[in-house]
């Protein structure tokens, strides 16, 4: 099974979820198709165990955290490092606690990052909001840092600045009366850092959860 999900999420890393047909493992397992179903039923089996079968590196990670005395700094420890590992591999996202029956360990990655919330003056509703609050804003980041850049990026014909330039002059171009708000962040936006963004719109969200907690 060890070898199964190792070539599957392997597949996955390549060229997503497109890419892991039950054909194309066999192949790279030197096996035929029917030995797969050995292991498993269907490929939503298969995606949400390969899931799984990453998030338990993550897991190790989080937990290997040293934690301190801010619950709320822990949070954002843990959700920097379940970032960058979605970042690391965008199909990551799609599944994430799709079917926890199967993906043990993101039930108990889950579990870590709310149990900071525990050490908080919250109610059981409150904590719930709060951490879906910060995976919504994780995951989502995430897929959208990781999205394969544009062709024209791929084949080096341009750069990312370059690209994003094009669309931040037309914005400045747009009317500033009709686009007051687009025309106050346009230069924030033209060669801005995404990974600066997320850990923004994660400082935003652990503030109001710091507000709220009292703490």
């Amino acid at each position: 099974m060890e070898a199964v999900l190792t070539e599957a999420v392997a597949l996955l890393d390549e060229a997503g979820a497109p890419a892991l047909t039950f054909r194309a493992l066999a192949q790279r397992l030197g096996g035929g198709v029917a030995s797969i179903y050995w292991y498993v039923a269907s490929k939503d089996e298969l995606l949400d165990l390969a899931t799984d079968h990453v998030i338990g590196a993550v897991l190790a990670d989080i937990e290997a955290l040293p934690g301190g005395d801010d619950p709320i700094e822990d949070l954002r420890e843990m959700a920097v490092t379940l970032f960058d590992a979605i970042v690391e591999r965008p199909w990551l996202g799609a599944y994430f606690m799709r079917n926890t029956s199967l993906q043990s360990n993101s039930l108990r990655l889950y579990e870590e990052l709310g149990r900071p919330t525990l050490r908080l003056d919250l109610t059981a509703r409150q904590r719930f909001h709060a951490v879906s609050a910060v995976a919504g804003v994780v995951v989502g980041s995430a897929v959208d840092l990781g999205q394969e850049p544009p062709q024209e990026v791929l084949d080096g014909a341009t750069d990312r600045d370059e690209f994003l330039g094009r669309f931040a002059q037309a914005w400045r171009e747009l009317d500033p009366e009709e686009f007051p708000f687009v025309h106050e962040i346009v230069d924030e936006f033209d060669g801005h850092d995404d990974a600066e963004q997320f850990r923004s719109a994660l400082d935003l969200t652990l503030a109001g959860l710091r507000l709220q907690a009292g703490a």
